[in-house]
């Protein structure tokens, strides 16, 4: 298995316009890819729902470069939350953390809660960084397949309903990210 780096910055470019005009890119993470856009762009979160055929109320996960890109949806971390998230960032912990008042119920769900991960895959961090905040990051499936782990399952489950796809090889993970509930300590995926 190739080793997960950071995409060219051509690649990173290209991946940035796409999600400037409002675009889903596929890109690799640790485990799996996925499918991100803005979260910022209510069109563009409700189009990758749609395509991923997956209730809104669900929520979804941001992922970034590091917590600062996390702030405009995430509220600040208590002393007690801080010592339980951070020693496991970067890494592949996604955690359900306090979402701010301000964080829309089409990223957040049914839940007062958003999932956030600060990435430690080059590629997937790397593109958090050229686009200068945090992603929508779902896995590239639909409802109920499981998730593409290379460019060609992409392709083969997308086709050209996505943007753009970044090419790089995951992180080699055997599962995607275990998400835990920062408030509880409770993991709800291995």
């Amino acid at each position: 298995m190739a080793q997960a780096r950071e995409p060219n910055a051509s690649d990173l470019a290209a991946a940035c316009r796409a999600l400037g005009r409002g675009g889903i890119v596929a890109y690799p993470t640790e485990a799996v890819f996925g499918l991100g856009c803005d979260p910022a762009n209510r069109d563009a979160v409700e189009r990758l729902l749609a395509l991923k055929q997956r209730p809104v109320a669900k929520g979804l996960i941001l992922i970034a470069a590091d917590e600062a890109q996390l702030e405009p949806w995430v509220e600040p971390l208590t002393p007690e939350l801080a010592a339980r998230v951070e020693p496991t960032w970067p890494g592949p912990v996604t955690w359900l953390l306090p979402a701010t008042a301000t964080c829309p119920e089409y990223l957040r769900g049914a839940h007062d809660t958003i999932a956030a991960r600060v990435t430690a895959h080059p590629g997937a961090a790397a593109l958090c960084r050229a686009w200068g905040g945090a992603l929508v990051s779902t896995s590239a499936n639909r409802a109920g397949a499981e998730p593409a782990r290379d460019a060609a399952g992409v392709r083969a489950a997308f086709g050209r309903t996505i943007d753009y796809l970044l090419n790089a090889p995951t992180g080699g993970a055997p599962r995607p990210s275990s998400i835990r509930d920062a408030r509880t300590g409770d993991t709800l995926r291995e």
